[in-house]
Order: C-alpha cells, then structure tokens, then sequence
C-alpha cells in the first residue's frame, strides 16, 4: 500500500510540475509591440524607428536575456587573448507573419584591428564619423568602438574592440538620409545600453546623442 501511496504522489508532482512548467510558457503574450521586444530593449523614441525602418508594428515576443549573451560572449572572448570573437545576437524582432528574411537583427562581437578599413565597406554603404568607425546603409548601419572597463583586466592597456551592426530585415522602407540615419540611431541607442552593461569608461567615445554626419 505505501508503494502504491508513493506512486501516487509522483505521479501528482510531475503532474503539478507540467501545470507549473505550462504557467511558465503562458506567463508572456506570442506577439508583443516594438517596445516590449527583447524586454524592452527599444522602449521609447527607439521603438517607432523600429516600427519604420521594418514597416512592422507586432513582433514575436522575444527576452531580454540577448544582452546577458553578448556581455558574456564578449568578456570570454576578450579573455581568450585572440585577435577576434565571434559575439552573439542581441535581438532579432521578427514580425508577425514574416520568416526569416523580414527578420530584423542587432548583434555585436569583438573585431581585428585590420577590420577597420575603409575599403571594406559594403556597397552602397556611407562612412560616417562616430565612433572608431561607423557607416550607414539602405538596411542597416555599423559601429566599431573601443571599450575600457575595470570589469575587463588589462583594458587599460589594450580596450576591448567591439562592433555592433544592425540590420532591418527585408522591408518597403525608402532609401533616403531620414531612414538611413534611422538605421544608425537604432543601433546606437542600442549600444549604449550595452556599454553601460560592460561598464565602459567614457561611454566608450561615444556621445550621448548620435552623430549623423557623413564623413
């Protein structure tokens, strides 16, 4: 009988552990604003740019635990001694209805000093003069900065080099200075959420506002 009694109670824990684990699932919407994607990651003025640049309102619900994985992706690739490191995504809204190619995309990593060339700018892309090096696109933009933080050891010496890109997905935005610029005040609004993240000194050279000037 205590067997049977046993048996009983297992089987009503794994039951309360699936009720458990489908609250858990149930505790988010499938579609949110883009304001609430990535945990809020483009709140604000950030969030309309987003809207569009991608010429989406409703995205798939997506954490906010992307900028956990970029601080870590950076600080063991910074650790490691190599030139280079891959990164991670910081978020990826993806429209309601849209596949992967309407897929936005914000993601940094660690880059080479030779990446920073002039010569390797995608076509149709804009140097601009923020930053290390910045350029801005039809779909996206790009920022290189350097970054010195006492939560980095030997930062002091050699600052930790990240880029950031961005990139809208597929959309029917125009191609103009007023989307382009767009583009760039996504990703730098962005950026700076993580620099303070990875404790940069001096917001990494980076301004407050962003500087839209072509170079």
């Amino acid at each position: 009988m205590r067997r049977a009694l046993t048996a009983v109670g297992a089987v009503l824990l794994l039951g309360a552990g699936s009720v458990a684990c489908a609250a858990d699932e149930e505790e988010h919407p499938q579609f949110v604003g883009a304001d609430e994607v990535c945990g809020g990651l483009f709140a604000g003025a950030t969030a309309e740019m987003l809207e569009k640049v991608t010429g989406d309102k409703v995205f798939a619900w997506e954490s906010g635990e992307g900028m956990e994985k970029v601080v870590s992706a950076l600080k063991e690739g910074y650790e490691s001694g190599r030139s280079w490191a891959r990164g991670a995504d910081l978020c990826e809204p993806q429209p309601k209805g849209g596949g992967v190619k309407e897929e936005a995309n914000v993601s940094f990593s660690m880059y080479a000093p030779q990446d920073v060339e002039d010569e390797g700018l995608p076509a149709g892309a804009e140097l601009y003069t923020m930053g290390v090096q910045s350029s801005v696109r039809k779909g996206g933009a790009s920022l290189y900065f350097e970054c010195t933080s006492p939560r980095l050891e030997g930062s002091d010496r050699t600052p930790l080099r990240v880029y950031g890109g961005f990139g809208r997905g597929e959309s029917d935005a125009p191609d103009n200075r007023e989307y382009r610029n767009m583009n760039m005040q996504i990703l730098h609004a962005v950026t700076l959420k993580l620099v303070k993240e990875l404790d940069c000194e001096n917001n990494a050279g980076l301004p407050k506002s962003p500087v839209l000037t072509p170079k």
